[in-house]
């Protein structure tokens, strides 16, 4: 079942691209060829891609940090802009929200994209993207592609368990294309 071809310097980009890596793996390939290996999943693989292709190194984006402009935090206070999640953010966050709170993507992504709202505004957008998750409505980035199959797995397979999902998955990704759920990666569970 492994037909999947081992990530080498030898490997074209489309091919590379039509299989599922683990991030631990193109890290390894970025190392071992001197790849800076920053970042999340979607640019290391863009710069192995270039690699393959052009035989050249693309450098990583540098992203400078800047001192936090707010230092006390209420509800009437603006959102800055370059907003980055601290420790301070948690802490207000939580003690507004309750334990339960944590900094998922779509949030995260709600603060970067509004700078100039208040943290009152930001407490009800966390409610509201909590009440579209629950609803099904969030869209799982491509990076997580193993949680958006595993997910598409069991709407379709609800009697299925853990262990037959990750079965499938572990089919899914070492065929070629893409690795969205579809219903024939049952077979694996067969085999």
């Amino acid at each position: 079942m492994n037909d999947r071809p081992a990530l080498d310097r030898n490997l074209d980009s489309k091919t590379f691209l039509d299989y599922y890596y683990l991030k631990e793996e193109l890290t390894c390939f970025c190392r071992e060829n001197g790849i800076p290996s920053t970042g999340g999943k979607i640019e290391i693989t863009e710069r192995i891609a270039y690699f393959l292709d052009t035989g050249k190194i693309l450098s990583a984006a540098t992203v400078s940090k800047k001192a936090p402009a707010v230092t006390t935090i209420r509800e009437d206070t603006v959102i800055e802009p370059n907003f980055t999640c601290s420790e301070r953010h948690r802490a207000f966050f939580k003690e507004h929200i309750g334990n339960g709170f944590s900094f998922n993507v779509i949030f995260q992504r709600w603060l970067k994209a509004n700078p100039g709202k208040t943290y009152s505004e930001a407490i009800k957008a966390y409610h509201r993207i909590l009440e579209d998750k629950k609803k099904g409505g969030t869209k799982i980035d491509r990076q997580f592609e193993y949680n958006t199959y595993i997910r598409d797995f069991f709407a379709d397979n609800k009697g299925k368990s853990l262990a037959d999902a990750i079965k499938c998955w572990k089919y899914k990704k070492q065929l070629p294309g893409h690795n969205r759920y579809e219903r024939s990666d049952l077979r694996a569970i067969d085999v």
